[in-house]
């Protein structure tokens, strides 16, 4: 794609979201990685359904917005103490879980390049009294992050947004320690999608059009520097994006899953961004 393009692209969800933050998703319309019922996960039956529980649910209820497709806390083996980068943080409801996880000795940084979400997001942090956790405005192709700072990067139905994935992952690596993760849920794209699913921006908006191919992140992934990848893909979630856009047909080309990968430690990295 060219910059114009991207940046369509980027002004087109950033647009959306903004609405979803405003304005919320009215009964009947489609998009957000939603049903036509509402926003994702938005009502809590929707998100026990894609891993999240009921304790999860009650730390946080003002910002779970219901925009993700899994429950990447499932797979970060949180511990305390430790920082997070949280990309495309909306509302804060994974950063705020993340905070819980590693006490007031960790560290959350929460990035969305809508300043919608992240008015929300701070509003809910002064609610929820958590001094740990901290939002900034950026891109996650551009992350307002030095090099070597986080442990842990949590990311929740947002990279499939992004129309310069490899450079996404080239920034997570940079602002990763050596040894540090990935825990990642996300839609992917399980054959080629048609062209009139690929070319529509409200599909790209709601989490479908953007997902690459499984094989295609897996390289992505080895060309950043990331080892021990894995992409676990979940079959049962072509259920719920069934309804993202009834009739559409987009639960034959994409599902969610799990993404999971580690930036080399001191001994065995040598690629760029793993030096302090």
């Amino acid at each position: 794609m060219t910059d114009i393009e991207n940046d369509q692209i980027r002004t087109s969800v950033r647009e959306h979201y903004a609405g979803v933050a405003t304005q919320g998703v009215q009964t009947g319309q489609a998009g957000c990685c939603a049903p036509a019922t509402g926003c994702c996960g938005a009502n809590p039956e929707a998100s026990l359904a894609l891993g999240y529980t009921a304790e999860d649910l009650a730390q946080a209820p003002d910002a779970n917005l219901g925009l993700g497709c899994g429950n990447p806390q499932a797979i970060a083996a949180l511990k305390p103490g430790e920082s997070v980068l949280d990309l495309g943080s909306g509302a804060g409801f994974d950063s705020f879980l993340a905070a819980r996880q590693i006490g007031k000795t960790g560290r959350v940084i929460g990035v969305d390049m809508t300043p919608e979400m992240l008015a929300k997001a701070r509003v809910n942090a002064e609610k929820l009294e958590l001094s740990n956790v901290e939002f900034r405005l950026g891109e996650i192709e551009r992350l307002p992050v030095a090099d070597n700072q986080v442990d842990v990067i949590l990311s929740n139905c947002v990279i499939n947004l992004s129309p310069d994935k490899p450079a996404v992952f080239r920034e997570a690596f940079r602002v990763l320690r050596r040894g540090g993760r990935l825990a990642i849920s996300d839609v992917v794209a399980t054959r080629t999608l048609p062209s009139a699913l690929a070319s529509d921006l409200a599909v790209l908006a709601g989490c479908v059009a953007g997902a690459a191919l499984v094989d295609d992140l897996r390289q992505m992934l080895a060309d950043a520097g990331f080892e021990q990848i894995r992409i676990d893909v979940k079959p049962g979630s072509r259920e719920f994006v069934k309804d993202w856009f009834p009739g559409s047909g987009a639960e034959d080309y994409v599902a969610s899953a799990s993404i999971e990968a580690i930036k080399p430690s001191a001994a065995a990295c040598c690629a760029p961004g793993c030096c302090a």
